[in-house]
């Protein structure tokens, strides 16, 4: 399909924003943080500059994060990081506004679907689409969903967990929850308060969650880690060893209600899926995804093959840009046409 103008998919997730543009490929991958000036509303910084200022700023300044639980938060502030993004990713002022593919969880309402929207066609877009996610991430990870046969992704992101069956270009049955990458960092820093009397930050639950979370201790062994962080007795810095046991314990919840998710929505599957599913397995896709032992996990828990997309972070931003190159075809599916409102 011929347009003016450049393409761009966009990943518009909580933790992070990736655009992706027509024939360059995945051009930014930043997290979606703004540091804004409180006295007069000026934006400071945007992605991983602003990023390394959270916790770590004076007074007058506040960096914020506008996506939460995968929707807009925070509307000014997410158009002017929208803004900012497409005009860094095509590094060029528009001559022609650019197409813009934008993927949504798939249990946001008709209003939160309208502010995506809208902040992408405030933010310089000629044309908006939205696409729900776990179809966008289908799409990304290569999986042949045009066929009449039935494939599985769960896509864990920042804010949101979307687990999907699809078929024939669509979505057959689906279900979303509002626990991501988010809610695992938020369970260690309780772990750490409740356990070790110590009071940790964004980042380093992030680094905990990285260097020793895992869904599977079993192939951890005795791995461990220091961190540091403020003891909540004396008000002191203090240094606490971790292991992964301990940030398996800790993350037991977000991980049962991912598994019950993925359950649910294999119960709902319509039976002839369901033996497709069998033969082809899940697919985990998203920046969570990645945490160690997930799939093994999973996998116990569901008895079906449990795969790790080779490009899981990517996923979503891939499946938007090629949405965009199939628009005439996927305007035909239900599952795109709502999320398509124009």
């Amino acid at each position: 399909m011929f347009s003016l103008g450049e393409d761009i998919g966009i990943d518009l997730g909580t933790a992070s924003v990736l655009v992706y543009v027509k024939g360059k490929g995945i051009v930014l991958n930043e997290p979606s943080v703004v540091a804004i000036d409180k006295n007069n509303g000026k934006v400071i910084a945007v992605g991983e500059e602003a990023r390394r200022m959270l916790g770590r700023t004076p007074g007058n300044i506040a960096a914020i994060r506008p996506m939460r639980e995968g929707v807009i938060a925070d509307y000014d502030v997410t158009e002017k990081m929208l803004r900012y993004f497409i005009a860094k990713a095509i590094n060029k002022r528009f001559f022609f506004r650019p197409r813009v593919m934008v993927g949504i969880p798939s249990g946001v309402t008709s209003v939160e679907e309208r502010a995506v929207k809208q902040a992408a066609i405030a933010a310089g877009a000629r044309e908006a689409f939205l696409i729900e996610e776990p179809l966008a991430a289908a799409l990304g990870a290569g999986l042949e969903i045009s066929q009449p046969s039935g494939s599985m992704v769960v896509d864990i992101g920042g804010g949101t967990t979307d687990v999907a069956v699809l078929s024939l270009g669509g979505i057959v049955t689906s279900k979303s929850i509002r626990i991501g990458g988010d809610k695992i960092d938020e369970a260690l820093t309780r772990y750490m308060r409740r356990f070790h009397n110590l009071l940790i930050g964004e980042r380093t639950a992030e680094e905990i969650k990285i260097e020793v979370g895992t869904a599977y201790p079993k192939d951890r062994g005795d791995i461990s880690m220091e961190i540091r962080g403020r003891d909540l007795v004396s008000g002191l810095p203090k240094n606490v060893t971790i292991s992964a046991r301990e940030a398996y314990e800790a993350l037991r919840d977000p991980l049962e209600a991912i598994m019950l998710a993925t359950k649910e929505v294999l119960e709902k599957t319509p039976p002839e899926l369901a033996a497709d599913i069998m033969n082809k397995g899940i697919v985990l896709t998203g920046g969570g995804a990645l945490l160690h032992g997930l799939d093994k996990y999973l996998a116990s828990e569901t008895r079906l093959p449990v795969h790790v997309s080779d490009k899981a972070i990517e996923c979503v931003a891939l499946g938007t840009a090629k949405a965009l190159v199939n628009l005439d075809l996927l305007e035909s599916s239900r599952s795109f046409k709502r999320a398509a409102l124009r």
